[in-house]
């Protein structure tokens, strides 16, 4: 199991990444299935249709249901979601975060309350690393803290000193239940995460400190917190170089085409975002010439697909008259159409992005579509 970087242009890579569950093609964008289902009524099925390479599911919402012990007595994720292609687990660090309400740091780890029933969930390195081979999934992201954007220098350095910490103590952990006489996946693989909030000093002194772990790929985390996107770019600027270029580059829940477009213009080759499916759901579809929000009324009666030429589910066979008639009646249907297409397109854009390095296009290939969707 190994990265091969197959071609360069500038600092964008083209690569692939051969791991237990079969091959991915890099840049890749990993479409999110934050509770082992694509939100939107979406099939593993539909996932082979529309051209998905990699699900990503979420450690902290499937240990909190159906549990983790119970995913493995079933077989693990990929037998009990019928998905045979690779998968990433996220560590639960996200939801230091998100769920700041509902928590508590410490060295060891982070007490959680369950934001299902409110009962009390310790989780460090060692637990989610534990999920996450219960999970049997592809990939593992060690376990981290994300800080705020806004949070203050002090508080920064002190988490990522922590989070430094935590990584070894993945490692560590990792490389034991690999080695368990009954873990469901021995080939599993660990990616460290790199954080430092907007300060590029600290961001580059963490990424030299986890390279040194020689992990099998590393996430620039902390971003799209809140910053705006110049600042991003700006510590993707800073920090990549400073990632091997050997392993794969994975920027965390980013983001918009554009967004993508440009991460990929400064080395990144790992992506996934929530955006495709929570706009499908609300009407809003991504097209080569912007988005649009089926919910209006010039669309009543439009009789072309959401965008011609388009091969998704969604674009062969319905017209925007009558995704938007099913939207407005509240029928699952219309938001399970408007989500297949954005997915579809954002894998069809991806594989588009691989194309054009193939052929050492890709900065006229990034020009052209930035400047037909806006």
């Amino acid at each position: 199991m190994a990265y091969q970087l197959i071609k360069k242009e500038g600092r964008a890579k083209r690569g692939r990444l051969e791991t237990v569950h079969g091959v991915i093609e890099t840049p890749v964008f990993m479409n999110v299935g934050t509770t082992a289902a694509i939100k939107g009524a979406v099939s593993t099925d539909d996932l082979r249709q529309i051209k998905t390479q990699v699900e990503l599911s979420n450690t902290y919402h499937l240990h909190v249901r159906p549990g983790d012990k119970i995913v493995k007595q079933l077989g693990g994720l990929h037998k009990f979601m019928n998905w045979d292609k690779p998968i990433l687990t996220d560590s639960g660090g996200f939801q230091v975060f998100s769920l700041a309400g509902l928590r508590k740091i410490r060295e060891e780890g982070v007490t959680f309350q369950s934001h299902i029933d409110g009962h009390r969930i310790f989780m460090g390195p060692e637990e989610s690393m534990q999920i996450q081979s219960n999970l049997g999934s592809t990939i593992a992201m060690a376990f981290d803290e994300c800080p705020s954007s806004v949070a203050e220098r002090s508080y920064i350095q002190n988490s990522v000193d922590r989070t430094v910490r935590w990584l070894e103590r993945c490692k560590k952990e990792m490389n034991r239940l690999n080695q368990l006489e009954d873990t469901i996946n021995p080939h599993q693989m660990l990616f460290g995460i790199n954080q430092g909030g907007i300060y590029a000093d600290i961001r580059i002194e963490h990424a030299k400190r986890i390279t040194e772990l020689d992990l099998d790929g590393y996430a620039v985390g902390g971003l799209a917190v809140g910053e705006t996107h110049e600042e991003m770019y700006h510590i993707l600027d800073e920090v990549v170089p400073y990632l091997p270029e050997n392993k794969p580059t994975y920027l965390m829940g980013v983001g918009t085409p554009v967004n993508i477009l440009e991460a990929v213009d400064r080395g990144v080759d790992f992506f996934d975002c929530v955006y495709p499916s929570r706009n499908g759901r609300h009407g809003h579809v991504y097209t080569n010439h912007g988005k649009l929000n089926l919910f209006n009324a010039k669309y009543e009666l439009d009789d072309r697909p959401i965008e011609e030429g388009c091969q998704c589910p969604a674009c062969r066979s319905y017209s925007r008259a009558y995704i938007r008639h099913l939207l407005k009646a509240k029928e699952m249907l219309g938001m399970r159409l408007c989500v297949l297409h954005n997915l579809y397109f954002y894998n069809t854009m991806m594989e588009e992005i691989r194309d054009a390095l193939d052929q050492g296009c890709f900065q006229e290939y990034k020009k052209e579509k930035i400047s037909k969707m806006s």
